[in-house]
């Protein structure tokens, strides 16, 4: 936000503000060029021509593509509709805590579910991590656990239990906590120990206390880590040693799944799994003070640039089912 401005901290005020359109463009063109100089996104040239009757640039150089927008570059780009809905749905989605859904989205700001539904998804790749800076350990110690995402029996008609039901049709996702820090999971496809292992390795630094429960496909971690374990048939905490906190964040996760969301393709689970992930890891600062909407906000906008997801990539089931 300008200096002419208080800092925005609800969503009415949100909407009120990006409603004007010198508003929601001056934030974007900040947000792009922080240094206040524009670059022309296919040629690099700095001296481009602003049309000020288009709201574009111009590149003096010629070649395709010399005019352009705020939304080139970004996960914007191509889409018909006007920044204030944009920044709304952005603002929407990093700071309901437990998601917000497509119809939402649809009835708020005045498009269709199908478009809300597109919308939502692009969000869902700019809030993606990329790249984990560093392995996690802290005095606390680490948790990893895992946990089955899919139907519940009871919701499911007995003629098609066969193929919804039982652990063989699920999704997995495995996680990995550092207690007082952030969370980082992923979707598998099998919990078997090489995998698992795999994981702990490439994300928890050697010799830091690591918490699991028994299952088997854990054992062995103790030759690098200060590995214990918590058997649930007998408990869920004995001393230190427990995964409540990772407990904590699949609940986060399932409330968001089954609650607002409800029905979730499989090929798609890895970007509502971003989505929590994102805000759960941006709920407090390095000083451990709350995160405001507007820092949350403005941390998924900063990611906005440098991602593209057409509709033909995000419908493409085969492709997204190798992004697991």
């Amino acid at each position: 936000m300008d200096g002419k401005h208080k800092p925005l901290k609800t969503l009415q005020q949100a909407i009120v503000y990006f409603a004007d359109a010198d508003n929601s463009f001056n934030y974007m063109v900040t947000l792009r060029w922080p240094d206040g100089v524009v670059t022309c996104p296919t040629c690099g040239r700095k001296d481009v021509v602003f049309l000020k009757n288009q709201r574009k640039w111009q590149c003096k150089s010629v070649h395709q593509r010399r005019q352009f927008t705020v939304k080139v570059g970004t996960i914007f780009e191509d889409s018909p509709l006007g920044l204030d809905k944009w920044l709304t749905a952005v603002w929407m989605l990093s700071n309901c805590k437990n998601g917000v859904s497509s119809y939402e989205i649809h009835r708020a700001i005045g498009v269709t579910q199908k478009s809300a539904w597109f919308m939502m998804h692009r969000i869902r790749l700019a809030m993606q991590q990329g790249f984990f800076s560093g392995k996690l350990g802290g005095k606390g110690g680490v948790e990893v656990d895992e946990t089955f995402i899919g139907a519940h029996a009871r919701n499911v008609h007995k003629n098609k239990r066969e193929g919804k039901v039982g652990m063989a049709n699920k999704a997995m996702i495995v996680g990995v906590l550092e207690r007082g820090g952030e969370v980082r999971a992923q979707v598998v496809q099998s919990r078997k120990r090489h995998k698992l292992q795999e994981i702990v390795h490439e994300h928890v630094a050697q010799n830091s206390a690591v918490y699991t429960d028994k299952l088997l496909s854990y054992k062995g971690l103790d030759k690098h880590f200060e590995h214990e374990v918590i058997d649930h048939a007998e408990g869920y905490v004995r001393g230190q040693v427990h995964t409540n906190g990772l407990e904590n964040f699949w609940s986060l996760l399932k409330r968001g799944l089954g609650g607002t969301y409800v029905s979730v393709e499989p090929f798609h689970l890895y970007r509502y799994l971003d989505e929590q992930v994102f805000r759960y890891n941006n709920r407090r600062d390095a000083n451990r003070k709350p995160v405001s909407d507007l820092e949350r906000f403005n941390l998924a906008m900063s990611n906005i640039a440098g991602k593209r997801l057409t509709y033909a990539e995000l419908t493409d089931k085969v492709a997204a089912t190798e992004a697991f």
